[in-house]
């Protein structure tokens, strides 16, 4: 006997992209969970959780925005650590990993994708 969990996936408006400053980050509760949304540039935009791994602290949006090359970077408030924007790898310790949600910009407004067991 196998089970399967079914998953709907949807798109929620966050907010309009025009609304987010460049190089800052902003808080979102999407879907009961705090989400923190990071315009890079032009309509590059990122979410990630606003939960800092290391600590537990609803604390991601204020973090130091960044780069490693070219992939662009947030830096924990608290104790600095390095996450990859895109993926949620941590730079500066590998046990560390932030959860990274697929963010999108449709005709000016940022949507952001949440997955939810069906």
């Amino acid at each position: 006997m196998s089970m399967t969990i079914e998953t709907t996936t949807l798109w929620i408006h966050a907010c309009e992209v025009r609304d987010l400053e460049p190089g800052w980050g902003e808080v979102a509760l999407l879907g009961g969970r705090q989400v923190a949304l990071v315009r890079v540039a032009g309509d590059e935009v990122y979410a990630v959780d606003h939960e800092d791994p290391h600590t537990g602290a609803p604390v991601m949006a204020r973090g130091i925005t960044g780069s490693r090359g070219d992939r662009p970077t947030i830096a924990s408030p608290l104790h600095k650590q390095v996450y990859d924007l895109a993926t949620g790898e941590c730079f500066t310790d590998p046990s560390l990993a932030l959860r990274t949600y697929r963010a999108r910009v449709v005709d000016g407004a940022v949507e952001v994708e949440v997955v939810r067991a069906a």
